[in-house]
């Protein structure tokens, strides 16, 4: 009995730590000085594809900005709610890694392709985005 109890508990452990190796959850978005919180993020899975909502905006004086800079239908609509990742898929070759889709940057209105890479047994998770040969990365915190 003991035994079992023992073996299902490092089971469901395990299938927790897995769950947390996915980009799906709340996350706190770093500015690429590595120290600025800017606004919490919430990645969902849609049936194998993640798409991420601004949840909140940390800065009180950025609660109602729009994406002015904006060039699709976000064009003009509140920052707060807006969804910034897009269509990203886990990667056929690497189960670590999720892209394919794209990273709205609301304070320029560029898109940019993306890769999301939980690490650090999923509490952290390196956000790159880029084009061409060109990328930053952000390192975000995961909340839940």
């Amino acid at each position: 009995m003991i035994r079992t109890a023992a073996a299902l508990t490092l089971a469901l452990s395990s299938v927790c730590a897995m769950a947390q190796m996915t980009p799906v959850g709340l996350w706190k978005t770093i500015d690429d000085d590595g120290k600025t919180e800017k606004s919490l993020v919430r990645i969902v899975d849609n049936g194998g594809v993640l798409t991420g909502t601004v949840e909140k905006i940390f800065n009180p004086a950025k609660q109602d900005e729009k994406c002015d800079k904006c060039s699709d239908e976000r064009k003009d609509k509140p920052v707060l709610g807006m969804t910034i990742i897009r269509n990203v898929r886990q990667d056929a070759d690497d189960k670590a890694l999720w892209g394919g889709g794209e990273i709205l940057d609301p304070n320029n209105g560029k898109t940019y392709k993306t890769r999301l890479k939980p690490v650090d047994g999923g509490k952290t998770m390196e956000m790159r985005g880029y084009i061409g040969f060109l990328y930053r990365t952000q390192v975000w915190q995961r909340v839940e």
